[in-house]
């Protein structure tokens, strides 16, 4: 689920500053002075606010010591045959500038400073060759003495000089390996090394069937100023105040989508994988460091003109939608689905193979990607789970469904999503998938075998086997359905628990956002709980002013904050689909008609308002009047909406 920012103004008077901070899942821990160098950006960024990289964290780039006189004591005579030990490169930092909006305090981003890794000069599918260069290397030591026998050669005096030497003799140097010195300072993860399951005989066994086939009609909205829309770089991508046709998405085949905080996965019938938006910690597992980004000049005489040659700021790489490279997969991959969080992204394949890049953030800036890996610039085989048939994604967490009907969690603990207990000095562990226990005394016979799940920002939903509806994690606005600590701070269920107001329901499929939930039952009924301050429940703010049981609705000076009891939505009937932003939602009915609620200072709602949308609204324009949707998706301050392509 994804993550936006809210002006103040939207929400009433919280009570402490310090309790808010922890009331949105970004509580921070001072890191001990000895061992981590200070921070300028302790709290989690929300997903529709971009959060300024701290470059010395972010990077993890130490200079070099200095050398020692041990070093400028060595043997003369190894000073004499030796050049100059060559210069260290520093790449520099690329600062991407945003157009930034002065007419609502929430659509002002901040860029993330990024250290892009150059790609590598070849990249060969296999490592021997490598190898093979470092045998050759010792050649070049050799060439010396039989270059004195024979004085033409130009290098046969490199002690004399020996930059001369190097000059010399192009033909010669060119034949002990060109390439070497730039390979040597490629990143390795750069380098494609497939990983993948185990395939006896290299035959593939197959766990999920190909599940989505029918090609998509993609309609977008909201905050496109990060390149979120997919329009490439052009300034009429930023400020979609209604559904508008993506074409040129529309015309890559796309099935299946995936909305992250400020950026997109989607998968293609062909089967790749595509990937725009924002790419500052590598959540897009493609290289988009080198394209030009064109800056408006606002003192020019056409700066108000809306030419389609305008970028908008925005970098063409980012905004494009464009595959990541196939060569970092095993041949012979299929994928089934896509998933995308804040700063990561995930692919499963038909053989239950999980590929993730990206990485996970805590409260205190950047967390990692795996253990002793920062981030991962692309696709890395997750090898510790298997058979995995369902994959979804929080802000910085990730579940899996495997085969055995069991959930694994990984990522950001530090609201206890991950379904354990996960303290500060361990927290890195969360980085390695574990199996979530469900057991709950409260209901003697139950069953643990987990047949659907989903997530919000900071906390999980699963339905198990026998229709029971579990909730875990970070609880301040009872998002988990667990009701003893709902609205206290630091509230959170640190192990699942079933939800006894959903018993009976019918659950049929969940989605959550930052604070709050949607249920949809087997007959269409669209059930909401968590926090509703900022019209994200969808229900009238009369009715819950009014509401005067508080097991029903918790107040604040008067006005409602929390819905405690998932509550229907007495206008929507025979809903099939919908999705959570962090404080807005969207459903679309068996009829293909699409209705939204919730925060809209970025257009996020369709509505073309940014005003707060009170009350589920049909969201109709000349777009999308005379289509039949089919799906919804919400992201960080966006939304795309999907129907079948004709």
């Amino acid at each position: 689920m994804a993550r936006a920012s809210r002006s103040a103004s939207a929400k009433p008077v919280e009570k402490k500053d310090a309790k808010d901070v922890k009331v949105n899942g970004t509580r921070t821990s001072r890191p001990p002075t000895v061992t981590m160098l200070s921070l300028t950006n302790l709290a989690v960024p929300r997903r529709g606010a971009k959060q300024a990289e701290d470059a010395p964290v972010a990077n993890g780039i130490a200079e070099e010591a200095e050398e020692t006189e041990d070093v400028e004591m060595a043997d003369e005579d190894t000073k004499e045959v030796e050049a100059a030990p060559p210069k260290r490169k520093h790449n520099a930092s690329e600062t991407r500038s945003t157009a930034k909006k002065t007419a609502a305090a929430g659509r002002s981003r901040a860029k993330k400073t990024e250290t892009p890794a150059p790609e590598p000069a070849a990249a060969p599918k296999k490592t021997t060759k490598r190898k093979k260069d470092d045998e050759s290397e010792p050649e070049v030591e050799d060439a010396p003495a039989p270059a004195v026998k024979k004085p033409k050669v130009a290098k046969a005096a490199p002690k004399a000089a020996p930059k001369a030497a190097a000059k010399a003799a192009p033909k010669a140097a060119s034949k002990t390996a060109t390439p070497e010195p730039e390979a040597a300072k490629v990143d390795p993860a750069l380098i494609p090394n497939p990983k993948g399951p185990r395939r006896n005989k290299g035959k593939k066994t197959e766990i999920n069937e190909i599940r989505y086939t029918e090609p998509l009609k993609v309609f977008v909205f909201g905050e496109g100023s990060s390149g979120e829309l997919g329009f490439g770089a052009t300034s009429k991508a930023i400020d979609v105040k209604r559904p508008r046709y993506n074409e040129p998405l529309s015309n890559l085949n796309v099935v299946k989508i995936a909305t992250g905080g400020m950026h997109v996965v989607a998968l293609t019938k062909d089967n790749k994988i595509l990937t725009w938006g924002v790419n500052d910690n590598n959540a897009l597992g493609r290289d988009t460091s080198n394209a030009p980004v064109k800056m408006r000049d606002l003192d020019a005489d056409d700066s108000d003109s809306d030419s389609e040659d305008e970028t908008g700021g925005l970098n063409d790489a980012e905004a494009t939608p464009t595959p990541v490279p196939s060569e970092f997969f095993p041949e012979d991959t299929t994928f089934v689905d896509v998933a995308a969080g804040d700063s990561c992204s995930f692919a499963l394949t038909t053989e239950g193979a999980v590929y993730g890049w990206g990485t996970f953030r805590k409260n205190e800036g950047i967390m990692g990607f795996e253990r002793d890996n920062h981030t991962a610039p692309r696709p890395v085989y997750i090898d510790s789970i298997k058979k995995v048939i369902q994959l979804v994604c929080g802000t910085n967490h990730v579940y899996a469904l495997d085969k055995d009907h069991h959930v694994y969690a990984w990522g950001n603990g530090q609201q206890n999503q991950l379904g354990r207990r996960v303290t500060e000095r361990n927290l890195i562990q969360g980085l390695q998938p574990n199996k979530i226990g469900f057991h709950d005394s409260s209901i003697k016979k139950h069953s643990q075998r987990i047949t659907h799940i989903a997530s919000g920002d900071y906390h999980g939903l699963a339905i198990a086997e026998d229709g029971h509806v579990w909730g875990w994690g970070a609880n301040n606005y009872c998002e988990t359905g667990y009701t003893k600590n709902a609205g206290a701070d630091d509230a959170s269920v640190l192990q699942p628990k079933i939800i006894h107001s959903l018993e009976g329901k019918g659950v049929q499929s969940l989605a959550g956002g930052s604070h709050h939930n949607l249920a949809i039952t087997k007959d269409g009924q669209v059930l909401v709980w968590g926090r509703c301050d900022g019209s994200q429940t969808g229900l009238p703010p009369s009715q819950l002013d009014a509401e005067t049981d508080e097991h029903k609705v918790l107040k604040n000076n008067g006005k409602a904050k929390i819905v405690v009891q998932p509550t229907p939505l007495p206008d929507l009937k025979n809903i099939v689909a919908g999705a959570c932003g962090p404080d807005h939602s969207i459903v679309v009915d068996k009829d293909g008609k699409a209705y939204s609620w919730g925060f809209s200072v970025n257009f996020q709602t369709g509505q073309g308002t940014d005003d707060d949308i009170e009350v589920p609204t049909l969201i109709d324009n000349t777009a999308v009047r005379e289509t039949k949707l089919t799906w919804a998706g919400c992201g960080g301050q966006y939304s795309i909406l999907a129907s079948k392509k004709e």
